[in-house]
């Protein structure tokens, strides 16, 4: 139960990063600080990364637990 508890709130948190991410790289795109090649790149790395990294953490917070208790 503590698992899936840090999991879906640490998901959360990430899922907010990647969003906060994503307005970021609209106002620079906005303002023509990058380009829409840098722009799609940029997005499409923070999203998969973001996914990536929410896919993983259950099983790094596992060993966690299961090393304390």
């Amino acid at each position: 139960m503590p698992v899936i508890l840090m999991s879906i709130f640490s998901a959360i948190i990430i899922f907010m990063t990647v969003f906060t991410m994503m307005k970021v790289l609209s106002i620079a795109y906005k303002r023509k600080d990058i380009s829409i090649l840098k722009y799609r790149v940029l997005a499409a790395s923070f999203i998969v990364v973001g996914m990536l990294a929410a896919s993983l953490l259950p099983f790094g917070y596992q060993k966690i637990v299961g090393i304390i208790l």
